[in-house]
């Protein structure tokens, strides 16, 4: 999985104290899941004090938000609620440092915070997210595709709300490869591109994307992803057709194993046709090909006669909420409003984020853009859930070595079967 920011959590003591202050240590998870709008009958106004951690982008000056747009959407929320006086405190924490700052001392930590979904196993286990119920998950279930409600259920619970996907799919040179060209990665790694010029770039040595060619081959793992007794069935003939098909591509002089930006230097230069990675790369690869960019869902590829469809692993970024929080019902309904339609609107228009609200995934002006509609695409089309499973932990270690192996010519086609095999012993350690 791709690098993630160091957090700086920007805390003043007394920050510190008003979480504490606003926090208590014996809320219960269920709170969580009653109706979160019931506090409006009360008949007086109740003071609260929540203590909301983000990235650093959200609360950064940016046009049209001095404060950044967390502070704005949280001073929003407060303003549709008269039933509550909010008193907010804001962090800064990265959604991919979450688990590690708040599970650190979570009595501490943020009332309400945000998260990348693979973290979730982590966060529950520590008794770090509260357990949602009543109309949030109604809520949750009608305004989201079902990809994305799959991404924060774990154990059959939902734990927490998801506001933008987190996935990976393909930019490519329009100058080099039509439309039809990139769906199907065969016909483009049969084109001649040039002298110097490489088809198609991909972190084959990166575990977050080496899955897309077992996939392919209509490999499974855990399952549908929720299901540890299905074990990991990449060692079979499919499978290892996957991994001899990877060893010749990574043989292939017009591929490129992605090294450290270089596929984005090369798009620059004009030698480069396509390159996998996700939206964070968005900017600098539009930069770098101007009017030639463009984006599209990963392509089908042929692996022992058979042709499938490349899937990328589907996560999302969500907030949730602390159970040691003891204004849960607030809480709650916070979270449910920064994840929700309108702030999923302020942050596509400040931010680029991509929306997965279903009525903004059919808005035209949103879909216009075109790494939000490819990224769409992907999810819709042409990924599978990441598993939500504690035995991923034993997945990602072995997976990267078969990748690096594969690259490094270390994997041959006569020992294909016997490192596919070592491969899946290692996928399926963690107690199977």
């Amino acid at each position: 999985m791709r690098a993630k920011k160091l957090c700086a959590l920007l805390l003043t003591t007394a920050m510190i104290s008003s979480v504490f202050a606003g926090c208590g240590k014996t809320a219960s998870t269920d709170k969580a899941g009653s109706d979160a709008g019931s506090a409006g009958k009360e008949a007086e106004t109740k003071d609260v004090k929540l203590t909301v951690w983000g990235p650093q982008e959200d609360q950064a000056k940016m046009k049209g938000y001095d404060d950044g747009i967390l502070k704005a959407m949280c001073d929003s929320f407060n303003e549709q609620h008269p039933e509550w006086n909010i008193t907010f405190e804001y962090g800064v924490c990265s959604e991919g440092d979450a688990k590690d700052v708040v599970t650190k001392d979570v009595d501490a930590a943020a009332d309400v915070y945000m998260y990348a979904n693979d973290q979730i196993p982590i966060l529950v286990e520590s008794g770090a997210l509260s357990k949602l119920g009543g109309t949030t998950v109604d809520e949750i279930k009608e305004n989201n595709e079902k990809a994305m409600i799959d991404s924060v259920i774990y154990d059959g619970n939902l734990y927490g709300i998801p506001y933008t996907s987190n996935t990976w799919f393909m930019y490519y040179d329009k100058s080099k490869f039509s439309e039809n060209e990139v769906k199907s990665l065969d016909k483009m790694m049969s084109k001649d591109l040039g002298k110097g010029v490489t088809n198609f770039a991909f972190p084959l040595d990166n575990s977050w994307y080496i899955e897309a060619f077992y996939y392919a081959a209509g490999g499974s793992l855990f399952g549908d992803g929720t299901d540890a007794s299905a074990g990991c069935d990449w060692d079979n003939a499919a499978g290892i057709a996957a991994t001899k098909y990877m060893i010749d591509l990574a043989k292939n002089k017009k591929f490129s194993c992605e090294k450290d930006g270089s596929s984005i230097a090369k798009f620059k230069d004009g030698k480069l046709g396509a390159y996998c990675t996700g939206s964070w790369d968005a900017k600098a690869i539009k930069d770098a090909l101007g009017k030639n960019f463009a984006a599209v869902q990963l392509p089908t590829v042929t692996i022992n006669g058979q042709e499938g469809q490349m899937k990328s692993f589907a996560g999302s970024k969500a907030i949730g909420v602390n159970p040691k929080c003891k204004d849960q019902e607030v809480a709650v309904a916070l979270a449910r409003y920064l994840a929700g339609e309108e702030c999923q609107k302020i942050r596509f228009d400040a931010r680029g984020i991509a929306p997965i609200n279903k009525t903004l995934a059919a808005d035209e002006t949103v879909m216009k853009d075109t790494v939000i509609k490819a990224q769409a695409d992907e999810i819709a089309n042409a990924a599978a859930v990441q598993p939500l499973l504690s035995e991923m932990g034993s997945y990602w270690t072995p997976a990267e070595t078969m990748g690096k192996e594969i690259v490094q010519g270390d994997v041959t086609e006569k020992n294909a079967e016997k490192k596919t095999k070592e491969m899946v012993k290692g996928i399926l350690s963690n107690g199977l």
